[in-house]
């Protein structure tokens, strides 16, 4: 029995954050709204209307085009892609074809097996959007809001192997997406929607077989799915000596199955041919100039530094580069800190986090700003405030937006140094425990802890632990 290996290409759509479509002056993002809300005459094809070409669609594309490391074009034309669907209203879409906004480009993926695929792009244009429809008691009902909603297409190289590899392309998308601050990349309110085209062959083989195309995928977890199933799908019919046709396959979340929804469309069936209403799309040197002073230093980039930079583990570098906001805001704390880089990784990782998800906010939307945090670690690092008391300072200046400090000096949260001070809790807590103090006598002296927690406890967490922990031994020895 032969082993096979998977060829997997991805075509990805991106929409883009524009406030206005693409060829309109209507509303773009439109989730939330009301169906048949946001729409125009330009936008659902009535007759004697001129598309007019929103520029920021074109800067926003060449952007993602230059972060992608493909060749933008100097010239670029539209084109009808003609084909007869409900959410279609003009029997057409505008989108591009031979002469795409830009060629060539690829992305690294690396894998947490310890290697990199580079999945290389075929082309990436822009196009509009179609419709929605829904199937609602019976009746299929249509929702123009989408129509003229501006997206990217990109077509990836058959450079995939596996599920898990088309996952992690489309998590890296999405990284760069919102790092550009091109799309927001939601996938379940479809800003982002791929659809795979998978393949067998023997492992080895040289050539490629009939592939089928999946569509309706709309989470990185059912893209992963869904391929695995075509993948096992397409195996078994292979042994039983049956042969792969070109399907378009429709994936069942819900159900978790694949259902054939018709035979694969090729480029000729859309006849496509230059749209006569726009002008070609232009690049030259001066808007080139300005796409390229606009690329950021890109996520894969920044984890590579961080790790080289703030001698950070490969794990920490990944979760800090994770959204371009909360990796700014890292690199300023580094920054007021001046200190152990890594010891800022911590905090954030497992404190600062862990509010931005409690709260739904992003890094640069916290009242807890990069100045403040290195501040609160600096005040744990110089024993003001015990690491408990920094931890709960933490919200206490999030809620209120007021400086660490003047929290610690209004409510005496610094931690309490004072050996006679604490000798006074200290033979409180001896007192009120008797049973536990003959214990620890007795020669369980393990209890110390329990010990130092009741003194803690009774001085709010501002005692010294370690002190503490020194008064309480000599005290319950006498």
């Amino acid at each position: 029995m032969p082993d096979y290996e998977a060829i997997i290409g991805l075509e990805t759509h991106i929409q883009l954050n524009t406030k206005t479509k693409i060829f309109c002056s209507c509303k773009a993002d439109s989730w939330t709204d009301p169906p048949n809300t946001n729409i125009c005459p330009v936008c659902t094809g009535l007759p004697g209307v001129l598309p007019v070409l929103n520029q920021l669609v074109i800067e926003k594309a060449a952007l993602l085009a230059v972060a992608m490391q493909s060749d933008l074009q100097p010239v670029s034309y539209f084109d009808r892609k003609n084909y007869f669907y409900p959410d279609l209203p003009k029997g057409y879409q505008i989108s591009q074809f031979d002469m795409p906004l830009a060629l060539a480009g690829h992305l690294d993926l690396p894998m947490p097996e310890g290697y990199t695929r580079q999945v290389s792009i075929h082309k990436l244009h822009i196009e509009e959007d179609a419709g929605k429809t829904v199937n609602e008691k019976g009746k299929r009902l249509i929702d123009f809001n989408r129509c003229g909603v501006p997206l990217v297409e990109m077509v990836t190289g058959p450079d995939l192997r596996s599920a898990e590899e088309a996952a992690q392309y489309l998590i890296r998308l999405r990284q760069l997406l919102r790092w550009l601050g091109i799309s927001e990349a939601d996938m379940e309110k479809g800003h982002l929607r791929a659809d795979a085209n998978v393949s067998i062959r023997p492992r080895g083989a040289d050539y490629f077989n009939p592939k089928t195309e999946i569509k309706n995928v709309n989470s990185v977890v059912s893209l992963r799915d869904a391929i695995k199933a075509e993948i096992d799908r397409q195996i078994k019919q292979v042994e039983a000596g049956g042969q792969i046709e070109a399907w378009t396959l429709d994936w069942d979340d819900n159900a978790g199955v694949l259902r054939k929804m018709r035979s694969k469309e090729t480029e000729a069936d859309y006849r496509y041919f230059r749209e006569p209403d726009l002008l070609p799309i232009r690049i030259d040197e001066i808007l080139r100039e300005k796409i390229l002073e606009e690329l950021p230093e890109l996520p894969l980039e920044r984890r590579a530094r961080f790790v080289e930079q703030y001698d950070l583990p490969d794990y920490d570098a990944d979760i800090l580069t994770g959204e371009r906001n909360l990796s700014d805001y890292f690199e300023s704390a580094v920054g007021s800190y001046d200190a152990d880089p890594k010891r800022v990784s911590n905090w954030v990782m497992n404190d600062v986090l862990r509010m931005i998800n409690e709260r739904n906010v992003k890094a640069d939307e916290l009242r807890l700003t990069p100045e403040y945090l290195a501040e609160i670690i600096k005040l744990v690092d110089a024993s003001t405030i015990n690491t408990s008391t920094g931890k709960s300072l933490l919200e206490k200046v999030e809620n209120t937006g007021q400086p660490p400090a003047e929290i610690v000096k209004a409510e005496g949260l610094g931690r309490v140094s004072d050996e006679d001070a604490i000798r006074e809790v200290i033979l409180e807590v001896i007192k009120s425990n008797p049973d536990q103090v003959a214990t620890y006598r007795s020669g369980k002296t393990t209890i110390v802890g329990w010990f130092v927690g009741q003194v803690m406890k009774k001085s709010r967490g501002k005692a010294d632990p370690q002190l503490t922990r020194s008064i309480l031994e000599e005290l319950l020895s006498e």
